[in-house]
């Protein structure tokens, strides 16, 4: 996908329906003189609904729609007839889609399933009929409801790439040349910094027909958590990704402070980050002989499974396959169990 098309960030203005005005009329005709109030409700005004769609995958769509209004609700009527409701505006959003208040930037909800509805813009109730007011004391009310007005407010849609594993380094570490090694995307490569600006998502086809989902992030530099470099922009993205693969690239000054810069980030900007599997792949591997290996080791991080990759040469990549995929089937189950532990209907063997 070209970077251009990648829109994971929008601020629109939703401007929902208004009610419509609850009917006064009396019933009135050839054979009814003075009839009783039969004025109708006025209908809903319409909602504008945000809706999961798995086969979208950014928010180009409102990139250029900075102004979203959903129809206002019809009048009530006599004979007690009910207004028309309000035309719903339904957008569809990518999985991963967050909507924030642009004022005060409060989280209101998150879409995360294909199909899952939720109204950002609830329209306004429709006024009662006459008919509601009637009593002992006034038989014929002349009066009714107005119908309750839309809301206009500014939201901020922001997207989260969802995927099952996520790339994560320094600018120029190998990231998207891996990702184009090992599955059909496109990303664009060069030898500087920063030609990574948006997230590239590539399907990594294993054995049996068997696959996974893998996200190229921008790099990442120190102090991103402060919003250094669009930190903040790249970073959300790795929150929902299942699998951490750290790549760094095997002639830089030292594996570990490097690996120690990027947790630190990490971890600044949401510690519920370290809880996720993580392996670390040493990229650029074909410039280092087998000496050069064992005296990198001591170097390396004691509490995370390591590998030796070359994208170039295709060294280690199916190893490193089987490494992901293990990580991330192991992940599928567990989540999995706990969707069945919610749901009430699983047991584990200790519980019995």
């Amino acid at each position: 996908m070209a970077e251009k098309n990648f829109v994971d960030y929008v601020k629109i203005c939703c401007r929902s329906g208004a009610g419509g005005p609850g009917s006064a009329h009396l019933n009135r005709s050839r054979l009814t003189a003075k009839g009783g109030p039969d004025g109708g409700d006025g209908g809903r005004g319409g909602h504008i609904i945000l809706r999961g769609n798995r086969n979208v995958w950014t928010l180009l769509n409102l990139r250029y729609r900075k102004h979203v209004i959903a129809g206002r609700g019809g009048g009530g009527g006599e004979s007690n007839s009910h207004g028309a409701d309000g035309e719903d505006i339904i957008l569809d959003v990518p999985l991963g889609t967050v909507v924030k208040d642009a004022e005060t930037e409060e989280v209101q909800f998150e879409i995360t399933e294909h199909n899952e509805e939720k109204i950002l813009a609830a329209g306004g109730r429709g006024g009662l009929g006459n008919s509601h007011f009637k009593s002992p004391t006034n038989q014929t009310p002349r009066y009714a409801q107005p119908g309750e007005p839309g809301l206009e407010e500014w939201k901020i849609l922001e997207l989260k790439v969802l995927a099952d594993v996520g790339l994560v380094g320094f600018p120029n570490a190998g990231k998207s040349t891996l990702l184009s090694v090992i599955t059909a995307a496109k990303p664009e490569i060069a030898n500087y910094p920063f030609t990574t600006l948006a997230p590239n998502l590539g399907m990594v086809q294993y054995r049996d027909g068997r696959s996974f989902v893998m996200a190229d992030i921008p790099g990442i530099i120190e102090n991103a958590h402060q919003g250094k470099g669009l930190g903040h922009r790249f970073l959300r993205h790795i929150e929902r990704n299942a699998t951490l693969l750290f790549m760094i690239p095997c002639d830089t000054d030292s594996i570990q402070k490097e690996y120690k810069i990027l947790l630190h980030e990490l971890e600044m900007f949401n510690p519920e980050l370290l809880d996720k599997p993580q392996i670390l792949a040493i990229t650029k591997s074909d410039m280092i002989d087998d000496e050069l290996k064992e005296l990198l080791l001591p170097e390396l991080p004691k509490d995370i499974p390591h590998i030796f990759i070359s994208s170039v040469a295709q060294k280690g990549i199916q190893e490193l396959k089987d490494m992901l995929w293990t990580t991330v089937n192991d992940h599928r189950v567990e989540t999995r169990k706990l969707e069945a532990m919610d749901d009430g209907w699983f047991t584990s063997g200790e519980e019995e």
